[in-house]
């Protein structure tokens, strides 16, 4: 392997006659599962999980004029050599939609002040009502990773962009990309130079207020790369992809019979457990827990006690958290047993979105 430079980009050779220079190293993409493959969440967000301003596929959030817009699902309706897409199903006729992933500020904080490009594969189901999808680099002049993620003021009428909210401004003129029935590759360049900006958010969207019920938009494949030209989508290994997403959102428990961890009563009608995080979280997370008759147990001394929640007890921060009952359970102080969820609704997951 020999390194040389060739002006202001490193080249590696290997052995084998391959190169890999500054375009073309990992991790050129600032979007984190651009390729839809992490659905941590779940699969399919139907009406009460696909509302305005809310996380569904791991670090993409929905953005639509009203709730239960669209349906959302990961979806195997992908162009050749993708896995996944975000399909966006319309629900809710005539009513703009689209998703936004804001990028941390130590993930993009290089690449403000210069230009950057944004690149994405997308299709639609029909032209009839599709007609107008458009794409945009949105920065954030606000207080650093404290995004107000609703960007959106007003939706505007068909073919006019969105106004955005107060910190938030369009890097590039966003315009009809005239998407169609094929997956197509469609990019834009902007230069981020508004003043004071923190943070860069990704938004796709359609721009029609006459849409049919059951006309999906999907899209795939999404880089921000510093610079003015779209490279190859970096694919990165499942498992990096995964780690990326938990900074943000770990999924702990989904399901019934899944151990959580082991418990000890504190007092005879408290227990309490630590999680530890695979990862650092981006911040101390919140917890996001189902709850539900009996959702829970802890099983001791040849008996289960089951309860109907777990919360934090104050003690959480970016490596770990202790979850606790106080009010279902009754054992003998000083007894320790494994705590599981026994539902098939039982869920705890911990979240630190922007």
């Amino acid at each position: 392997m020999t390194t040389t430079i060739n002006g202001s980009s490193p080249s590696i050779t290997f052995s084998d006659g391959s190169a890999q220079t500054s375009a073309t190293r990992p991790f050129q993409n600032r979007i984190i599962n651009g390729g839809f493959n992490i659905a941590q969440r779940g699969t399919s967000f139907v009406s009460g999980a696909n509302d305005n301003d809310t996380y569904n596929l791991d670090r993409w959030y929905v953005l639509s004029d009203g709730n239960d817009a669209v349906d959302i699902t990961q979806a195997t309706t992908v162009p050749t050599g993708a896995k996944f897409s975000i399909g966006l199903d319309v629900e809710t006729a005539n009513k703009k939609f689209g998703i936004a992933q804001i990028i941390e500020n130590a993930n993009c904080f290089d690449a403000i002040g210069g230009a950057v490009t944004l690149s994405f594969q997308a299709k639609v189901s029909s032209t009839t009502k599709l007609d107008n999808i458009k794409c945009a680099i949105v920065a954030w002049s606000g207080t650093a990773d404290s995004v107000t993620s609703d960007i959106i003021s007003a939706w505007e009428a068909e073919g006019t962009n969105p106004t955005l909210i107060a910190n938030a401004t369009y890097e590039n003129t966003p315009a009809n990309l005239n998407v169609t029935t094929s997956f197509a590759t469609y990019s834009v360049t902007a230069n981020v130079d508004t003043a004071s900006t923190s943070n860069i958010i990704v938004f796709i969207w359609s721009d029609v207020t006459d849409t049919t019920a059951g006309d999906f938009l999907y899209v795939t494949n999404v880089q921000l790369e510093k610079g003015s030209t779209a490279t190859s989508f970096d694919y990165r290994p499942y498992g990096t992809e995964l780690a990326l997403c938990q900074r943000y959102y770990f999924q702990y428990v989904k399901g019934t019979n899944q151990s959580i961890a082991i418990g000890t009563y504190y007092l005879s009608s408290a227990v309490f457990c630590v999680v530890q995080f695979p990862v650092t979280m981006r911040a101390t997370p919140t917890l996001s827990s189902t709850t539900g008759t009996n959702f829970y147990g802890i099983y001791r001394d040849g008996a289960g006690d089951l309860f109907n929640s777990l919360s934090f007890d104050g003690y959480q921060h970016t490596n770990s958290a202790i979850l606790t009952n106080q009010t279902e359970v009754s054992g003998t102080a000083g007894q320790a047993g494994f705590i599981t969820a026994t539902n098939s609704s039982s869920a705890i997951g911990f979240q630190a979105e922007l």
